[in-house]
């Protein structure tokens, strides 16, 4: 459940570790589909067949797993009186583990900084989206590490 808070109350967020988000699948057809959308169809990722030879079955893009973030913050946390909020960008992405296909990620975000920017506030956050494989088990390893930034501006 997104922590809820007021534009105004930003600062009580620092150095606070907010709730993780729920549970998102990530199975072969959201990878395949990604593919797609990103022409990036290597055998890791879409040839079932021969990843479950070679590599014990097909992974997820590094770069769909960071799409999946996006998704993922809002299940974390929520800002009223926000007129707008701008994705800012990272600082540091590392792509530290594996989403084999079937597994399940959530993130956990932890607010490090926030300080004025033109006429809003930025947001820094370092932010660990962790695997559940197919077996149900949790990864050792995380999937993303990132410190990731939102700027975001008073209604």
């Amino acid at each position: 459940m997104a922590h809820i808070i007021d534009y105004k109350d930003l600062n009580t967020l620092i150095n606070r570790d907010l709730e993780p988000t729920k549970w998102l699948v990530v199975d072969q057809a959201l990878i395949d589909a990604f593919a797609d959308a990103t022409g990036d169809h290597q055998w890791i990722h879409v040839d079932v067949d021969r990843a479950s030879k070679e590599i014990g079955g097909t992974i997820a893009h590094g770069f769909l797993t960071l799409s999946l973030m996006s998704a993922m913050s809002q299940d974390i946390l929520q800002i009223k009186g926000v007129g707008r909020a701008i994705n800012y960008g990272f600082d540091k992405v590392r792509f530290t583990g594996v989403v084999p296909a079937g597994s399940k990620v959530r993130m956990r975000t932890t607010v490090t900084k926030i300080e004025d920017k033109n006429g809003g506030r930025l947001l820094t956050r370092n932010c660990i989206v962790e695997v559940q494989g197919p077996d149900g088990k949790i990864h050792d390893k995380p999937a993303i590490i990132a410190e990731w930034l939102g700027l975001v501006f008073p209604a």
